[in-house]
């Protein structure tokens, strides 16, 4: 059985992208106008309210200090400041001052669903041990510090968290996984049938193409339908300025996919809402579309990848590569640039193949690196089909700007994917089964929600 991980708490590339909470955050900037509220009047009835109302405090909802107790446990401001600090700098700074009052609600909401937790493991007599966290902590570390943990106290610190903050979140993690594995896994059923089914489905599909996708739901109603749409707008200017995607689903999506970052994994169109089938079917890899309208509210979505069912996808390729390149003189002339560029080109024409490749770039004035394990799909999506397309000896059009030079790729060899094999039947069946345990575990969490007694300072 696999369950949320945490070594997902930082990925290989950020090591301040924290897992949080897998909570949805409600549409909340409602709006109306003052002839909406004329015309509701009428509607009144027995309460017979005026059409111009003055409040005589006051009275904003959307300002709420960030602190809350909950069923006695208290959320200070800096357990919520530090916590934000988490996820700043998991998107590099970039979070504007408007967005940032989202996301401090949202951390506050992520933190009381981590108490909830934490307190439910608690009742149910299931201990978490301090020992059990700091082995945790120091794993976390290790994954992304090396040799030297103690290096993560000193970054977490520099970015205004603290690793109380960061063990806090992992007491959290551990209560919830032991909760889910004594409370839900045992009752959680996938019958072999089941699973021969979704098995046969797959070689009946062979060779048809699935998608991998990410999605940020936002839920809502005729009312709530323009502000929910402001707000996946909000979230999508961030996401083009280079925020996290991630991050994004995990503090504002409503869908049952938040608690892994908007992942869908890999699916065929068919098994998804029409609305979306019709987006993601002209879609390219890396290409974020939204929001656009879905039954129920507005989507977000992010193709992260594209294959062919059970067929070896060219891009797992292993290529040996040579890249040439030459570099400009600062405060070059354009006119000057192009023709050095011309030069390099056709000069590029004349290597024969990656064993002259040394001695001709030496005449260009060019610099050679070479890289014998390149996986194709590592590459970028402008390079990948130009370089699959390519012969060994061959090179790419040169690339590049007068900033970062040009340069061209020569292929000098390629090891081509094996045979994809079918899944096994113990991989669709946890498969199965952790998508029914992540829903019963979104209706135990909003449970204790229901139950709990909030209160907001």
């Amino acid at each position: 059985m696999k369950l949320k991980t945490l070594t997902a708490l930082f990925p290989a590339t950020a090591a301040a992208a924290l897992v949080l909470s897998g909570v949805a955050v409600h549409a909340q900037d409602t709006a109306s106008d003052t002839q909406e509220s004329a015309d509701n009047s009428q509607d009144n009835g027995s309460l017979n309210l005026p059409s111009d109302i003055k409040m005589l405090g006051e009275n904003n909802p959307n300002v709420r200090t960030a602190t809350a107790v909950v069923n006695g446990h208290v959320i200070t401001g800096t357990d919520v400041d530090q916590r934000v600090a988490l996820v700043v700098a998991a998107n590099k700074g970039k979070v504007s001052s408007d967005e940032m009052q989202r996301l401090r609600a949202q951390v506050l909401r992520n933190l009381i669903d981590e108490t909830l937790e934490i307190q439910e493991a608690k009742a149910q007599k299931i201990d978490v041990t301090p020992e059990e966290v700091e082995q945790s902590y120091q794993r976390v570390a290790a994954q992304n510090f090396g040799q030297n943990p103690g290096k993560m106290d000193a970054y977490l610190k520099s970015v205004g968290s603290s690793p109380a903050s960061l063990k806090r979140q992992i007491e959290g993690e551990i209560a919830w996984q032991k909760l889910l594995r004594r409370n839900i896994q045992p009752f959680v059923n996938v019958s072999n049938g089941e699973v021969n089914d979704v098995l046969k489905q797959m070689e009946a599909s062979k060779g048809t193409e699935e998608y991998r996708l990410g999605e940020i739901y936002l839920s809502a109603t005729p009312e709530t339908s323009a502000s929910v749409e402001q707000n996946a707008e909000k979230i999508v200017d961030q996401l083009k300025k280079g925020g996290s995607f991630a991050a994004y689903a995990r503090q504002f999506s409503e869908a049952s996919t938040a608690a892994v970052g908007g992942d869908l994994g890999w699916v065929r169109l068919a098994t998804l809402p029409t609305e979306m089938a019709t987006v993601a079917r002209e879609m390219q890899p890396g290409q974020l579309v939204g929001p656009f309208q879905i039954p129920g509210g507005w989507e977000i979505m992010l193709l992260i990848d594209k294959r062919q069912v059970l067929t070896a996808d060219p891009r797992d390729a292993v290529l040996s590569l040579k890249q040439i390149s030459i570099a400009f003189k600062p405060g070059i002339s354009e006119d000057a640039a192009r023709a050095q560029v011309q030069k390099f080109a056709e000069g590029v024409k004349q290597i024969k193949g990656c064993g002259d490749v040394d001695r001709e770039a030496q005449a260009l004035g060019a610099s050679v690196v070479e890289n014998n394990q390149v996986r194709a799909r590592a590459l970028p999506a402008q390079l990948q089909d130009a370089v699959l397309n390519l012969k060994v000896g061959q090179t790419t059009p040169p690339f590049g700007s007068v900033q970062d030079g040009v340069r061209v790729l020569m292929l000098c060899g390629r090891d081509d994917p094996e045979q994809v094999d079918k899944p096994d039947f113990e991989s669709v069946m946890n498969k199965l089964e952790d998508e029914r345990i992540n829903k019963r575990a979104q209706r135990y969490l909003r449970d204790l929600r229901s139950d709990a007694y909030i209160e907001y300072n």
